[in-house]
């Protein structure tokens, strides 16, 4: 298990092009497998998932290269249709296969997926949405088994617009018979993104980033050469670990309207942002307002993705700031943490109540997931002394050498 050694107290300031998207770039890889050819995909980050997703694909037949930010699949040799039990575990993501696979080869086995312990994330709402297109599930000793002599088009209204559902639904019904309309969608950009890739393959998708997705249905689909987009969770981390130091930051190959919410927040606390086309310049004040509430929702919405890193802003923001968690129970492991770095944080349930300090001290602390190892980062950057963070594997599965990216921007940071 590796660390992040950071001394805080620097200004972080400079310029970052953003990396590309991981929650894009994981469905459209799982894509490919529909494809009757290669597909290249550019903007690909290195990433711990996406380095997984890789092995995925091998693993399912595919040929896959790697050239430094491209990826090439050639599904033409796909010869299997389970995922083991091993890689499952590993990344839940990996579940988005399952769409893919059916569309495919009109039958999966997958294993329950594993991921970052943030909470309960059922699956029924993914199964739901694979039933509704003729396709028949058992469930059996842990292991999920799909099979459909035919893929039909027909209604599907999610109960919950949930990112993943809506994606395995896309998969499953482009080459579906018929038409298809999911209700109820999510309205993720990164679900635009896999839209767009669809139908540059030669699918039939209308909507995608709308609550409603209609879909007709092809006989088969060719290989493409796609752009992931820009990661917007990564580029709000970097402002805010710009921000929590009092720097000045610019994002470059970004799109600011996938992150209207969050830069709402980082103006309410008293940053100055200027949006461009596919730039993003923020300038923020020696010490950040707090604001008034944060309740994570679905796009639009404020991401959940984001609520953790954004916490360590408040910790040390002038005044009290009030966090809701609506998306995942378990959203709050980074606060304990936070904690031993002197924050000032109250929780109960779903709300975590923050009452920013003046500074935070430099501890030893624990990345739990993802997006709480960034928030530590974060705050470590601010803080006075040391902190060193455990746990990177989790920081890794999201974010592309992320002291590289720091260091280049004045952080006194290494990896040990």
């Amino acid at each position: 298990m590796g660390k992040l050694i950071i001394k805080g107290g620097e200004k972080i300031s400079g310029e970052i092009r953003v990396q590309g998207a991981k929650n894009a770039v994981l469905p459209i890889l799982a894509a490919t497998v529909m494809a009757d050819g290669i597909s290249v995909i550019k903007n690909c980050p290195c990433l711990r998932d996406v380095d997984k997703t890789d092995l995925v694909l091998e693993r399912l037949g595919c040929n896959v290269k790697r050239e430094a930010d491209t990826v090439t699949v050639d599904a033409r040799g796909m010869c299997d249709c389970r995922i083991c039990e091993d890689l499952m575990r590993e990344m839940r993501s990996s579940i988005v296969f399952l769409g893919a696979i059916i569309s495919r080869c009109k039958k999966a086995v997958v294993s329950m997926p594993g991921g970052c312990p943030i909470g309960l994330r059922p699956i029924d709402l993914h199964l739901k949405a694979l039933r509704a297109l003729g396709v028949e599930i058992r469930e059996e000793h842990g292991y999920i088994k799909c099979e459909a002599a035919e893929i039909t088009g027909g209604g599907i209204h999610l109960d919950f617009p949930s990112v993943g559902a809506t994606e395995n639904a896309m998969l499953a019904a482009v080459c579906a018979k018929g038409s298809t309309t999911i209700s109820n969608a999510a309205r993720e950009p990164e679900i635009t993104d896999l839209g767009n890739f669809l139908n540059k393959m030669g699918a039939r998708v209308h909507g995608a980033g709308s609550s409603v997705i209609t879909i007709d249905g092809v006989e088969k689909l060719r290989g493409a050469e796609y752009t992931i987009m820009p990661d917007r969770i990564v580029a709000a981390t970097y402002l805010a670990a710009s921000a929590i130091t009092g720097g000045e930051m610019c994002l470059r190959g970004v799109n600011p309207r996938d992150m209207r919410a969050m830069l709402h927040v980082l103006t309410e606390m008293g940053a100055e942002i200027k949006c461009e086309k596919n730039r993003i310049i923020q300038t923020a004040p020696n010490r950040l307002k707090s604001v008034h509430t944060i309740r994570t929702m679905p796009y639009p919405g404020f991401p959940t993705d984001i609520q953790s890193p954004f916490m360590s802003l408040a910790a040390t923001a002038r005044g009290t700031s009030v966090f809701i968690e609506n998306i995942f129970e378990n959203r709050f492991q980074h606060v304990d943490e936070l904690t031993r770095m002197g924050a000032d944080i109250k929780v109960e349930g779903r709300s975590a109540v923050v009452r920013g300090v003046k500074e935070l001290q430099g501890a030893n602390v624990v990345a739990r997931e993802l997006r709480g190892g960034a928030a530590l980062v974060v705050a470590a950057l601010a803080a006075n002394g040391i902190t060193a963070v455990s746990g990177t594997e989790f920081i890794d599965r999201g974010y592309e050498s992320i002291e590289k990216y720091l260091l280049s921007c004045g952080a006194n940071i290494r990896r040990e």
